[in-house]
Order: structure tokens, then C-alpha cells, then sequence
């Protein structure tokens, strides 16, 4: 049994009708429901009295140190089943970092701790990081993000890193660790014996000066699957020596997210070549990088290669117009993995949109999801787009936000959601203005075809 809410202010009898049925529940998950330190308490008991409980949510509430401590209390019974636990922003302190400590020391079924956007600090980590240490901790998945540390952290992570043979998953995006502590990190990583499949270090102060060491660690482990290094200024230079390690034999990369790396066209051809040739890779994504046309050409030479099995693309802003669409499409019309491209926020215009449903029409392209926001579209493209939706049942969603569309645009979406043939479950419409008219045709079109979505 699943309980999952969401945004409910509680009321005294709600929470104790919730109380009863949490008593049967495998997950609990109640994020931004102004829970406090004293729902905690009962939280503690249901912990402690049902053995069936294997995850608890509770992000974006007001727990506080008091509220985790009571938590702690439930976690550290010997009928404490949990092995998944969110407490990420609920206002918790390095105070909070000792009472969990016991609960990883003591608690080996515990495999996930998200404890991210909260103000723990260095100091707390720290204390964290020796209850990692205890040979009872079995963590999986640690996440970190957004909790003031700096690069004094380091140290203590390796050292739980090197009797951590469980750790899969190691999140520290959004702290100021910058270059120093990350080639100590990274060589911490090379010589542990984890397993890491996901390393995620977006927002870390990460320049070019750390991308051997980085990509060193996709060189000697071969379970790191998923990296993240977005909102880094690594640049054209980092990321020629996150290739070195990327192409190597032994890397299996599945999902690179390089966003906002200050990349420019001169990096999509390493890029062209990881697409081409690394048949492991499915996601990447390249949002907000000033590849331009040119860049996004040789990224779609590299898409049209038989050895590309890539799914999932971004580049939205990425300096885009339409004189890359004839390339794009062309791709789309030869690979047939690509499930996902996000384009949005680039100047394609009509133009670009009409060549880009050339290769969303063959039948080689299997396109599920389009995002299109803020690409300059007109009602003169949005005849076209029908056709696609109509006719490309494979296609379930698709963003056309903050685009002029109008009344009359918005007439021909609706008229190709209303066919039969279309298969579009999720239409995203932000900031589109129309008469309420065509307001009216949305809701009654919701109203018929209960499956579709219409977000706006």
C-alpha cells in the first residue's frame, strides 16, 4: 500500500485519519505538507510499529533538528524496516548530522539518504561521513546537494568512500567545492572500492583544471553510468579531456549532462564523435551552450551514424535557427533510438519547424516526446504540426509554449488531438494567449478525451 501527498495543508483530524492508514503502508511520501516536529513524533511511532515501511518522503517541510530527532528514534528500533528516506529541505543543522549518524551506524537496511537543501555544513557532513564509516552502513545513494559544504569536506568523503563498497549513487551538485577539492575527490574515487554507477557535480566551481581527474574516475569505473557537470565552466578544453576518458574502452556512460559548460561549436566534434561511436550513451543533454548551427550540424552527422544509439537530446538555447533544421531533420528521418529532443529556445521559426516535420513524418523516426517552446512559431506552422500529430502515433507529448500561436494555431492543435489517430497524452501551452472561445474548446476537449493532458 502507497500513501502519496502532496502540497495538503493538514488539519488535526486529516492527520489522524492519515495515521491509521500509514499503519499498513510500504511508502509514505507527504512533501510540502507543513508538517512540523511534532507529526514527527508520531511519524516515529508508525516507523517503529509497522515493519512493512520501506520508504519515507517528507521533503519541503518544517521538520527541523527536534523533528529529526524524534524520526531517529523510530529509525534506531529493531523492527525498522526503511531503507529510502527524503528529508531534503526541512530546515536541518549540523545538529541533525548526529543523530543520523547513528541511525547509518545501526541501521544497515537504510540504503538511501537524500538530505539535500539543507543547511548541514562541512562539520555535519563530516559527522555524517563517520557513520558511513561503521561496517553495519550499507548505503547506496547519498544525496548532498545544497548543503553549504566546501571544500574541507573532501577528506572525510574519501575516507567513508574507501570502506564504502555499497555506494552507488554520490550526489554534491550545488556546493562550493571548486577545482582543488574535486581532483582530490576524483582520485578518492579511482582508488575506493565502490562501485559508483552516478556522480553528480553540477554547480561546483569545476574548470577545465579538474577534468583529467575527472576523467580519470570514467576511465577506472566502469559502473559510472551517469554524470553530471552542468552549470561548470569547463569549456571547450575540459571537455576535450572528459572525451579522453568517455571514449575510453572501459567507459559505459549512459547519461552526460553538460549544460551550461560554456561549450561552443568547436567541442561537437569530440562531441560527434562520443554520439558515433559510444554505444552505451542515451542521454545527453547540452542546454545552454553556444553551439550554434554549425555545432548542431556534425552533432546530426553524428546521430545519422549506425552505431549511435542515443534516446534523449537537449540543446535547448543552444543559439539555434533555422539554418540547422534541414540537418535535424535528416537525423530524425535516419535514427530510429532518438525518443526525446528538446530544442526549445532556439530562433528556428516556421521554416524550421515545417523541415523538422519532414523527418518527424518518415517512418524511421520514432519521436515521443517535442519541445518546442520559445522557438519564434507562428499559427503558420501549426497545420503541419497537426499533420505530424495526427498521423506519428508514436508522438505523446509535445511543448509549443511561449510561441504567438493564437486563436488560430491553437484551433489546429486541437483539431489533430480530437482525431483518433493521435496519441498525444501531455500538451504543454505556457504563456500562449487566446480568446476565451478557444479556452472553452480546450476544456471541452479535456472533457472528451479524458487521456490528454492539456498544461497551460
Amino acid at each position: 500500500m502507497e500513501l502519496d501527498i502532496q502540497c495538503e495543508e493538514m488539519s488535526p483530524s486529516r492527520w489522524a485519519e492519515l495515521l491509521t492508514t500509514m499503519k499498513s503502508c510500504k511508502t509514505i511520501r507527504l512533501d510540502d505538507c507543513n508538517l512540523s516536529s511534532s507529526n514527527c513524533e508520531d511519524l516515529s511511532s508508525i516507523i517503529n510499529t509497522n515493519p512493512s515501511l520501506t520508504e519515507l518522503k517528507l521533503n519541503n517541510n518544517e521538520l527541523g533538528d527536534e523533528g529529526v530527532e524524534y524520526l531517529c528514534k523510530g529509525l534506531l528500533t529493531p523492527s525498522c524496516s526503511l531503507q529510502k528516506l527524503w528529508l531534503q529541505n526541512c530546515n536541518l543543522t549540523s545538529a541533525s548530522c548526529e543523530t543520523l549518524r547513528s541511525v547509518l551506524s545501526a541501521q544497515p537496511s537504510l540504503t538511501e539518504l537524500h538530505v539535500g537543501d539543507n543547511r548541514l555544513g562541512t562539520a555535519g557532513v563530516k559527522v555524517l561521513c563517520q557513520g558511513m564509516m561503521n561496517p553495519s552502513c550499507k548505503l547506496q545513494k547519498l544525496q548532498l546537494e545544497y548543503c553549504e559544504l566546501t571544500a574541507d569536506i573532501v577528506e572525510a568523503l574519501n575516507t567513508a568512500l574507501q570502506s564504502k563498497p555499497t555506494l552507488k549513487e554520490l550526489s554534491l551538485s550545488n556546493n562550493t567545492l571548486g577545482d582543488t577539492a574535486v581532483k582530490q575527490l576524483c582520485r578518492g574515487l579511482v582508488e575506493a572500492s565502490c562501485n559508483l554507477e552516478l556522480l553528480h557535480l553540477e554547480n561546483c566551481g569545476i574548470t577545465s583544471d579538474s577534468c583529467m581527474e575527472i576523467s580519470a574516475v570514467l576511465r577506472n569505473k566502469s559502473s559510472l553510468m551517469d554524470l553530471s557537470v552542468g552549470d561548470n565552466k569547463i569549456g571547450d578544453s575540459g571537455l576535450a579531456l572528459l572525451c579522453q576518458g568517455l571514449m575510453h574502452p572501459s567507459c559505459k556512460i549512459q547519461k552526460l549532462w553538460l549544460w551550461d559548460c560554456d561549450l561552443t561549436s568547436a567541442s561537437c566534434k569530440d562531441l560527434s564523435r562520443l554520439i558515433s561511436t559510444k554505444e552505451t550513451l542515451t542521454e545527453i543533454s547540452l542546454i545552454d551552450n553556444n553551439l550554434r548551427d554549425s555545432g548542431m550540424e556534425m552533432l546530426c552527422q553524428a546521430l545519422k551514424d549506425p552505431r549511435s544509439k542515443l534516446q534523449e537530446l537537449w540543446v535547448r538555447e543552444c543559439g539555434l535557427t533555422t539554418a540547422c533544421c534541414k540537418a535535424v531533420s535528416s537525423a530524425l528521418s535516419t535514427n530510429k533510438h532518438l525518443k526525446v529532443l528538446h530544442i526549445g529556445e532556439n530562433k528556428l521559426g516556421d521554416a524550421g519547424v515545417e523541415l523538422l516535420c519532414e523527418g518527424l513524418m518518415h517512418p524511421n523516426c520514432n519521436i515521443q516526446s517535442l519541445w518546442l517552446g520559445n522557438c519564434d512559431l507562428t499559427a503558420g506552422c501549426c497545420a503541419t504540426l497537426a499533420t505530424v500529430m495526427a498521423t506519428k502515433q508514436c508522438l505523446t507529448e509535445l511543448d509549443l509554449s511561449y510561441n504567438p500561436l493564437e486563436d488560430e494555431g491553437i484551433r489546429k492543435i486541437c483539431e489533430a488531438l480530437k482525431k483518433p489517430s493521435c496519441n498525444v497524452q501531455q500538451l504543454i501551452l505556457y504563456d500562449i494567449l487566446w480568446s476565451s472561445e478557444v479556452d472553452d474548446e480546450l476544456r471541452a476537449l479535456e472533457e472528451s478525451k479524458p487521456e490528454v493532458k492539456i498544461i497551460s
